[in-house]
């Protein structure tokens, strides 16, 4: 498996697929908000829509995939499946006629996040120490926000390249993502299934008691979290609408994942040390400095200083919060639990984002973005209400 400090190969491999597939994914999704809107002549309000349904279906997968995952007792071919319908994806973008073509190609999409994302998280869990739990998953985190950044890098050079061809750029956009299948297939392995072990049986609702209330209260302020966190298609729209060309739209995800890549893994390691609220907190506090920024901000350099807090504040929470699902979850339930974690935090993403669209629409970008800042207000308030109350065990 590993030494007390060393990452396990796996480890390794995963993240590097996931560095691939985000470069294919943040290529498409750094010009599709300005697609829709532009091209295909979608409102705001639809492109939230899209972006929440896709998330949440992802979630929804990710109950039946982390179950199943645990049943089987692997964790390799789910993963793989999950890769290769998000590879199979990407061209259905590239011949998008319409909204709800993309809303498609989205649902399909996310899908394979869904079918990957728990056993994923689940397979780092099992190969890993708990030791160095925090790390793992820092790592991965880190590796896959560096293709986050590197996608939407790669979509400003092939857009200059192509002179604006969105839909050029959505094919070419298909190749990393077969690379990443290839890496699954090759270097991805399950650990040795131990001796006269069987497929575990059926998943019941009494099994799922078992997580404990700990489980289900870092669940409800993941949840309260996410209602914070919308799409960062808004960052996107939100830039243009401050002048920033569409060729450049892209700089935003490169920006914001620059900050959130560099912080992943050292935060990763802190969460090996130090208490998970802490992190929390620090991560709500630039949050809320986020969408204050963008929300008063009047040219492209009080906008930018917001999305780079957008980044630090993802690279405060997201790793730590799968750290802490692995280490409240028995290791027999440890797909299902994150399975069950995202599915929570996966609606009220849909919610975050619907909401968003609807309030731009109708009241502006500012009011989106103040919304924000007050979700996030309520979820510090509500995490330093779980610390305090007495005989709940804090994050």
């Amino acid at each position: 498996m590993s030494d007390r400090h060393t990452l396990p190969r796996t480890v390794w491999a995963l993240g590097f697929v996931s560095l691939l597939m985000d470069v294919s994914s943040e290529t498409v999704h750094a010009l599709l908000p300005l697609f829709l809107t532009t091209t295909l002549g979608a409102s705001v309000a639809f492109v939230g829509l899209i972006d929440g349904v896709a998330e949440s279906t992802a979630s929804i997968a990710k109950v039946f995939s982390g179950y199943l995952s645990d049943r089987m007792r692997r964790r390799q071919p789910l993963i793989l499946i999950g890769y290769g319908l998000a590879a199979l994806s990407k061209p259905l973008f590239a011949v998008a006629g319409s909204a709800q073509l993309v809303l498609g190609a989205r649902f399909a999409d996310r899908i394979g996040k869904g079918l990957r994302g728990a056993p994923r998280d689940a397979l780092i869990a099992d190969v890993t120490p708990e030791s160095i739990r925090g790390r793992a998953f820092g790592l991965r985190q880190s590796l896959d926000t560096v293709g986050a950044f590197v996608g939407p890098l790669l979509a400003i050079v092939l857009m200059l390249a192509l002179a604006d061809d969105i839909r050029a750029v959505f094919w070419l956009a298909a190749i990393p993502a077969v690379a990443a299948v290839l890496v699954v297939l090759v270097w991805v392995r399950d650990p040795p299934v131990p001796a006269g072990a069987t497929a575990r049986p059926p998943l019941r609702m009494a099994e799922m008691a078992r997580l404990g209330r700990p489980f289900w209260a870092l669940t409800g302020i993941g949840v309260v979290f996410t209602l914070a966190r919308f799409s960062e298609a808004f960052l996107i729209l939100r830039a243009h609408e401050l002048s920033l060309p569409v060729a450049l739209a892209p700089a935003v995800l490169v920006a914001m994942n620059i900050v959130y890549a560099l912080g992943a893994y050292p935060v990763g390691i802190l969460a090996d040390r130090l208490p998970s609220a802490r992190l929390l907190l620090a991560g709500v506090a630039c949050l809320i400095a986020a969408d204050l920024l963008l929300a008063f901000a009047h040219g492209l350099a009080a906008a930018f200083a917001g999305i780079l807090m957008w980044g630090l504040h993802m690279a405060l929470t997201q790793g730590v919060f799968a750290k802490l699902v692995a280490d409240r979850a028995p290791a027999a339930l440890r797909g299902s639990a994150f399975g069950a974690f995202n599915l929570a935090t996966g609606f009220a993403l849909l919610l975050a984002s619907l909401g968003a669209g609807l309030i731009w629409d109708r009241f502006g970008s500012s009011a989106t973005f103040l919304g924000g800042a007050g979700f996030a207000a309520l979820s510090a308030l509500f995490l330093v209400v779980r610390i305090q109350k007495p005989n709940v065990t804090p994050p």
